[in-house]
């Protein structure tokens, strides 16, 4: 049985969240889904948690494969999904009942549109509205300003080849992002809260070490180097405009500027040295 949506929640070792995610899709007010579980290898629960909803609903699909990594999972349940939108869901986050009907109300009105997402909340640990920029391609270059969890194309994926399966510790979603809209294409945000981010004591973007935060930085800078230069025009300008961004934006978080700054140095010494 075909399906308009294909929510992808991959698993690993966050069975204490994924009943929470996976009720949160079985809420929806949209109702032609399916959901594909992609237990990763995990160790813990998945299974049986996961078998509750299969029980439950016909729609709820189940893949267990070897650990591989959240881009690897991501991508076979991709390949296996039936739908002709994707929304990748991770399994200790949750979505508004109202999500999938909202962003494919978008795609009804304007089928230029490459990717929908909508405003965002953190919860958990941490309790407030996240700040999200508004999408340019300039923008998403500096800095990961869409979350994973939004709708697109299937077509569109199978076109850009999918999450880089060598990107295991983190920032796969923000390559992802940056290679699926390198090429141009609509970006629209729902003006609603419809995603919600659980804040963790210990998560992948929590536990990575600034060495491997700083290797995968470089990978990135150096797969897209020529989208770096020819959106920026130099690295020289792009060091000038962000040491101004820095000062100006003081909205930026942290950790968003810590990024920032990495990703500006490994661009540097790639380029000069």
């Amino acid at each position: 049985m075909s399906a308009t949506i294909s929510v992808i929640v991959p698993c690993f070792n966050q069975a204490q969240y994924l009943g929470e995610c996976l009720e949160s899709v079985f809420c929806q007010t949209f109702t032609d889904w399916e959901c594909l579980i992609v237990n990763d290898g995990s160790p813990d629960h998945t299974k049986e948690v996961a078998s509750k909803y299969l029980k439950l609903d016909t729609r709820f699909k189940y893949i267990e494969i070897e650990n591989g990594g959240v881009s690897h999972a991501r991508n076979i349940g991709i390949q296996e999904a039936k739908g002709d939108f994707i929304l990748p869901l991770d399994a200790d986050d949750k979505i508004a009942s109202n999500y999938l009907e909202l962003g494919l109300r978008e795609f009804d009105r304007d089928n230029t549109l490459k990717v929908v997402y909508s405003e965002a909340q953190f919860f958990g640990k941490k309790n407030r509205r996240m700040n999200l920029p508004n999408y340019t391609f300039e923008e998403l270059l500096r800095n990961n300003i869409i979350f994973c969890s939004a709708l697109f194309k299937r077509e569109d994926f199978v076109k850009c080849g999918g999450y880089d399966i060598n990107l295991t510790i983190g920032l796969e979603d923000w390559e992802f992002w940056i290679n699926f809209l390198k090429d141009g294409g609509k970006v629209y945000r729902i003006p609603n809260v419809c995603f919600f981010y659980r804040i963790k004591e210990q998560s992948r973007n929590v536990a990575i070490s600034e060495h491997d935060f700083e290797e995968t930085l470089r990978y990135i800078s150096i797969k897209h180097h020529k989208l770096y230069i020819n959106t920026f025009g130099s690295i020289p300008s792009l060091l000038e405009q962000n040491k101004q961004l820095l000062k100006k934006n003081k909205k930026l978080t942290k950790a968003n500027k810590t990024n920032v700054v990495l990703l500006l140095k490994k661009l540097k010494h790639i380029f000069h040295g």
